[in-house]
């Protein structure tokens, strides 16, 4: 088991409000019977209710922020996630959705261009789900013109968004909201990974009934080729892949977690051809380091050398998030090596530095370099 290297808020750093939401979150995980824990639910539910009827994102992102605990991260953003789920009281309105999208892209020549990440026809996306079914064969729905930032919809942005969803002056319950696009920047020097989002509208019960299926069906390939096609520029070229259909808060947890998992295999597959092919069979080292400056003050990092050429080695760093389990992380890095057919994987015990002190660089581990009484972790 890989040791956690994140640094959570302390109790103090919340305010007032957050405070007690987190009591409320520490109270149901600590229930000795459900009853006490569903009470403690729907005081929190309460709250979170209230905060999204004022429109006030910013006071919810802050509470999540000040999480003194994954424990209550996760409990907190799980409550979060209900209220956006919850089914409309009325048979069907407006309903909020997003499609990751990792968007893998290379430039060539000289020079960084930028994608503008405006789609250019969406209709034709929507038609693609709508011949194949998706978003879970609704009918009545619309997306976005925009290729748009995690911020963009993530927490603090989500009761406005709602907000705007649900306002009758829109006219059709389904149109698509105004989102900005995110420019994607396309840099010479070898592929680059990046996230964003696809949203849409729909006239459904509640986001459930779109993100009925969370694999991507027939419908990924068609709208991977056009959606690439409407991106790419010349001397630059695009993938973008999808993922399903999620309510906005999921969408953005899954995303993350797809960019990094893509971002893993492209250095991996890179790393270990070069390796193989000029001093043979890499070494790996997964290791966890403590990390200022990090979302969640920590990262697990993947280090790739040979004995052949000791002085080198090629680092992957997986900044974690406080929704993130550190064992699922050091797990997709532990698989992708086994896929790679790497034989030697080491995970190292305990919490590491970030820099090397002796020369000021990110710290990556050779077998070599691995201090005395750093235990290997089976995994």
């Amino acid at each position: 088991m890989l040791p956690d290297p994140r640094v959570f808020p302390s109790t103090d750093a919340a305010d007032g409000e957050a405070r007690a939401w987190h009591a409320l979150a520490e109270a149901s995980l600590g229930a000795e019977t459900g009853i006490v824990a569903d009470a403690r639910d729907a005081e929190l539910a309460a709250r979170i209710g209230a905060r999204f009827d004022a429109c006030d994102g910013a006071s919810i992102a802050r509470a999540l922020a000040a999480s003194p605990s994954a424990a209550i991260h996760r409990h907190l953003w799980r409550a979060i996630v209900k209220h956006v789920e919850r089914p409309h009281e009325a048979a069907v309105g407006p309903v909020l959705f997003a499609l990751p999208v990792v968007v893998v892209v290379a430039a060539e020549g000289d020079g960084e261009r930028a994608l503008d990440a405006v789609i250019e026809d969406p209709g034709a996306l929507a038609a693609i789900l709508l011949e194949h079914g998706a978003p879970g064969g609704n009918r009545q729905f619309a997306l976005s013109g925009a290729l748009c930032s995690a911020d963009a919809i993530d927490i603090a942005s989500l009761p406005a968004l709602m907000r705007a969803a649900a306002a009758p002056a829109r006219g059709a319950a389904f149109a698509p909201l105004d989102l900005a696009p995110a420019p994607i920047a396309a840099t010479p020097g070898g592929e680059r990974v990046h996230l964003r989002f696809v949203v849409g509208c729909a006239l459904a019960r509640s986001p459930a009934a779109i993100a009925g299926d969370a694999r991507v069906g027939k419908w990924g390939i068609p709208f991977t080729q056009a959606l690439s096609r409407s991106l790419a520029r010349p001397g630059v070229s695009v993938v973008a892949m999808p993922r399903a259909p999620q309510s906005l808060p999921a969408a953005v947890a899954m995303g993350r977690i797809a960019q990094r998992e893509a971002s893993a295999a492209l250095f991996a597959s890179n790393a270990i051809r070069r390796l193989r092919a000029s001093v043979g069979e890499p070494v790996a080292v997964i290791s966890a380091h403590r990390v200022p400056g990090a979302p969640a003050g920590g990262e697990v990092r993947l280090s790739l050398s040979s004995p052949f050429e000791p002085r080198e080695a090629e680092g992957f760093r997986c900044p974690l998030q406080p929704l993130d389990r550190v064992d699922d992380v050091a797990a997709m890095l532990a698989d992708l090596l086994t896929e790679c057919r790497v034989g030697d994987v080491r995970m190292l015990a305990g919490v590491h530095a970030d820099r090397d002190a002796s020369t000021g660089l990110a710290l990556l581990f050779k077998p070599g370099t691995v201090p005395p009484g750093v235990g290997i972790l089976a995994h």
